[in-house]
């Protein structure tokens, strides 16, 4: 639920009788954890906020925030705790044990399968389809995941757990534990963990394996390679730590110099090979869209494998095994099967089709990295294409990490400012403000207070009025006023003031320094227009104000309304494009500015527009 990110409606603090109905709700939830631990997870004096927020598909979602951490989330008036609460109290919650391996697909958005729950010798806890159970991993009984029983206990070992677990909610490293203080599940012994292997036996030494072989393959037998592989590891690394006994340090420097080595034997010709085919699938996964084939081989060399390249390094197919673009091409479509090259036209060949779930375009890039096998990349995605897993680059190996899939959008912060003009210069003095000083409209309330007090122009005998000095008489009256007026209301003196001021606005994006413009910020314009025989149109405009791509924006309306559209370049105005799709589909722009792109509604002109639904006579 939370593995991307999520849009803030409100945050307030919470009420005394709020949080009195909270912790009936956690007593009633959780009956495991005291009132003592409910009232210092809810405190009654201290900060404590009430955050409502809207899930990437739409959910909403009410968070539970104290301690400078979400400690509750509530979906569909249940309550769940956070790994932060879990924590603290960790028997909170009937918990399933899972191998470290597993986490890594559990924070991109997977569930937990039961093949891959390890069973302790007590057997699975007792849990209905739907109750609130907690991942922990072997060894460690810090929480590292929250989510609901797929099933319940019974019916995970009727059907030989197989099939789905846990449907997770929640985990340690996505957004919603981004939103507190970011820190590290804390170490927790787990003894029964220590002692139980996959099956809940008993570990055994290397005089016991050669004894129990026989047992071991028939058990392994029944699981996948995958699965084996995430299993054997953690039992001789962290369930049996006897059985490992060789110096870590010294396995680490024989494989930094086994990478060594290889690399000094590779020639440049499988330097550029390895870089060619890198590129390749960024390209593929990053660059190219379903909407632009067939696409001309020659421009997706030109524009799409080219700008894939790392920084420092030059792709040149000269200088590859391949030597020409038609062969390699037509290696990845008959060995690999990751794409179908056709000539459309007489010498002309087109990229016609493009495999990008096929295995072969991925799990060699995945498999490769996973078992630390980088030396012969001179960059690794961020991303695997396949399976969506994440990898992390240390920082030592010196290599660049490049981002793949759509580029995440958060919208701008746009914030209203006042400029102090020539003619108010006087009244801003004292504050130091000089002209084209840009302020938000409460620091020109505070600092007109503050003249006005330090003045002691506040009228005796009605305070809700303020006498008219010379320096506000000529900053904030009209000549034909001069005369006439000698008091105004603290309300008409701000307004005048603000009336007197340029407006401007700043506008922040995420990562980025925030820039102030002079005017006001153009709202998005979407609004519907004729062409040709009386067919509608629906034409969206200034995109590029809050950093929106506009052929990212058509494509994206192409697959919603299944209708074809076009960029056009707005007349008389610079580096400005305007995207129209046939229709009029103002009410699936709404949906996709406000609910996928997060722009707020008061920025996006032309929405009431949108057709009224009804029954037809």
């Amino acid at each position: 639920m939370f593995a991307k990110s999520f849009r803030v409606k409100s945050n307030v603090v919470m009420k005394g009788s709020d949080r009195r109905k909270l912790k009936a709700d956690i007593s009633a939830a959780f009956p495991s954890l005291s009132s003592d631990e409910i009232t210092e997870l809810v405190p009654n004096k201290e900060d404590f906020n009430v955050v409502k927020i809207y899930a990437h598909k739409g959910d909403t979602v009410t968070l539970y925030v104290g301690h400078k951490n979400p400690l509750f989330f509530e979906v569909d008036k249940q309550l769940y705790p956070t790994v932060y609460t879990l924590w603290r109290y960790p028997a909170a919650l009937p918990t399933f044990r899972t191998w470290p391996p597993v986490l890594h697909k559990l924070i991109g958005g997977a569930d937990l399968m039961l093949p891959g729950v390890v069973v302790p010798s007590s057997g699975l806890p007792d849990v209905k389809q739907g109750d609130a159970c907690a991942v922990t991993l072997v060894n460690n009984k810090a929480p590292v995941a929250i989510g609901t029983a797929a099933v319940s206990s019974a019916e995970m070992q009727s059907v030989g757990m197989k099939g789905r677990g846990v449907c997770v909610l929640h985990t340690y490293m996505d957004h919603l534990w981004a939103f507190g203080e970011k820190s590290s599940p804390p170490t927790l012994p787990d003894a029964e963990g220590e002692a139980d292997d996959v099956n809940g036996d008993k570990c055994v030494t290397d005089e016991q394996e050669e004894g129990e072989e026989d047992e071991e393959e028939e058990e392994e037998g029944e699981q996948s390679a995958v699965q084996k592989h995430q299993a054997s590891e953690p039992v001789k690394d962290e369930a049996c730590p006897a059985v490992v006994e060789q110096d870590k340090g010294e396995v680490e420097k024989s494989i930094e110099k086994g990478e060594e080595e290889q690399e000094d034997q590779k020639s440049p010709q499988e330097i550029m090979d390895a870089l060619l085919w890198q590129c390749f699938l960024l390209a593929l996964k990053s660059k190219v869209k379903k909407s632009e084939l067939p696409l001309l081989t020659s421009t997706f060399l030109r524009n799409h494998m080219v700008s894939c390249c790392p920084s420092g390094k030059q792709l040149d197919i000269k200088k590859s095994s391949y030597k020409k673009l038609s062969k390699f091409l037509q290696v990845m479509q008959q060995q690999h099967s990751i794409i179908r090259v056709k000539e459309l036209t007489k010498g002309v060949e087109s990229i016609v089709e493009v495999d990008w779930k096929s295995p072969e375009s991925a799990c060699h890039l995945h498999t490769d990295i996973q078992n630390g096998n980088t030396s012969k990349f001179s960059f690794v995605p961020s991303m695997c294409v396949t399976c969506r897993l994440r990898f992390s680059v240390p920082e030592e190996t010196g290599m660049e990490a490049i981002p793949l899939g759509e580029t995440l959008y958060h919208p701008p912060e746009i914030t209203t400012l006042y400029s102090v003009s020539a003619r108010l210069q006087p009244l801003f003095q004292d504050a130091s403000k000089r002209k084209g000083a840009a302020l938000q409209a409460a620091e020109v309330r505070s600092i007109v207070t503050e003249y006005v007090k330090k003045n002691d122009l506040v009228d005796e005998t009605n305070k809700n009025y303020v006498r008219i000095d010379p320096t506000l008489c000529d900053c904030l009256l009209e000549k034909s006023e001069y005369q006439e007026i000698e008091t105004l209301k603290w309300d008409d003196l701000f307004s005048r003031t603000l009336g007197r001021m340029q407006e401007c606005y700043q506008i922040a994006f995420p990562g980025q320094t925030a820039l102030i413009k002079k005017g006001h910020i153009e709202p998005i314009d979407v609004s519907v227009a004729s062409r040709g025989s009386n067919k509608k149109v629906t034409v969206i405009k200034n995109l590029e104000v809050y950093a929106l791509d506009p052929s990212a924006v058509a494509s994206a309306l192409q697959h919603r309304v299944q209708a074809s559209s076009v960029l056009q370049a707005v007349p008389g105005a610079k580096d400005k494009v305007l995207v129209q799709i046939q229709g009029n589909q103002i009410q699936q722009v709404g949906h996709l500015l406000l609910d996928h792109y997060g722009i707020p509604r008061k920025y996006i002109q032309g929405l009431d527009k949108a057709p009224k639904g009804g029954k037809k006579k």
